[in-house]
């Protein structure tokens, strides 16, 4: 199977996804790659094209923050930039896929951006990670700094974390003191039940 994992912006899917890596689960990370589509030139010239040469910086490469600053305040732009990502991180994805699915009983790809793109459509079970909005910003600020404003335009870009809990299979409460390796490992055991293989033992 091909799983999604997914939640907001500040929700700890970073986190969660290591709980994943060590039980031996496969993991793809969408942002990661999404990161390395900037160090190919005919990439970054679609990208200035879209968003003008404001993104650049002084010796010619994407400014990464800017591009963020710039389509994080307009929907237009974030689609736009979104409809140059996510085919050819998806792309990536399905190649990897293909080269550990005879081996595992599932793979998984953390996503953030899953129900706004409609790409769980390219997956076979979605869970989600949770936590509320008012310690997402808590844990925002203090790992990104910035303005508040700015990080609730991020977070509004995305779908509320209410709606993509009701949307997923499975659902991960991230709060301090709640038994995440515990969540993580059941649903973990449900998955491998599912696909009735039980491959890829736990490590």
């Amino acid at each position: 199977m091909r799983v999604a994992l997914t939640g907001g912006i500040g929700c700890g899917k970073s986190v969660v996804l290591g709980e994943f890596k060590r039980l031996g689960v496969p993991c793809f990370e969408a942002d990661r790659e999404a990161a390395k589509l900037y160090d190919n030139p005919a990439f970054c010239d679609e990208v200035v094209n879209l968003l003008g040469r404001g993104v650049l910086c002084a010796d010619g490469r994407i400014d990464k923050k800017a591009v963020a600053g710039d389509v994080f305040a307009d929907s237009a732009k974030l689609a736009a930039l979104s409809s140059l990502v996510h085919p050819r991180v998806m792309g990536e994805f399905d190649g990897w896929a293909r080269r550990h699915e005879s081996e595992y009983s599932y793979v998984l790809c953390e996503v953030a951006v899953l129900y706004e793109y409609g790409l769980e459509r390219c997956f076979d079970k979605v869970v989600c990670v949770h936590l509320d909005l008012e310690e997402r910003l808590r844990r925002l600020l203090l790992r990104d700094g910035g303005p508040r404003e700015q990080l609730l335009a991020r977070i509004a870009s995305q779908l509320p974390s209410e709606q993509k809990m009701m949307r997923a299979d499975y659902v991960i409460l991230n709060y301090e003191g709640n038994p995440r390796s515990r969540q993580v490992a059941a649903v973990d055991e449900m998955l491998r039940r599912k696909d009735g293989r039980m491959k890829g033992l736990r490590v």
